[in-house]
């Protein structure tokens, strides 16, 4: 029973400090991807997209048009660009405020983004 015991725990800890050691490298391995990404121009409508899709698809829909939780359709929206990022920054009604969450930047790329949603 203690053999049973103590072998538990040594695989326990084994993997515990394992989880904890492909975290470390991950880290200094995206560290320097980071780096060079920040100095690299940047295609905003791709940002835009991306972060669209991480953080809007829920309510809004991979194509703006959902509408889920009273979100608004974006493929149709009239306001200006100011609003927009007004929108995303602060939230309104049941939307998330997304200023701690995004960079001004990415605001501004998901902004921009939602433009590109809309139909003529």
């Amino acid at each position: 029973m203690k053999t049973q015991l103590f072998f538990v725990l040594i695989l326990a800890l084994t993997l515990a400090s394992c989880a904890g050691g492909g975290n470390e490298s991950s880290q200094s391995e995206s560290a320097p991807a980071e780096k060079e990404t920040a100095a690299a121009p940047v295609d905003n409508k791709a940002a835009g997209e991306k972060i669209f899709r991480t953080y809007c698809i829920t309510c809004h829909g991979i194509d703006g048009k959902l509408g889920l939780n009273g979100a608004k359709d974006l493929t149709v929206s009239e306001i200006s660009m100011e609003e927009r990022i007004n929108q995303v920054t602060n939230g309104k009604g049941l939307m998330t405020p997304f200023k701690d969450i995004l960079t001004e930047e990415q605001i501004q790329q998901v902004a921009e983004y939602t433009v590109s949603l809309k139909t003529n």
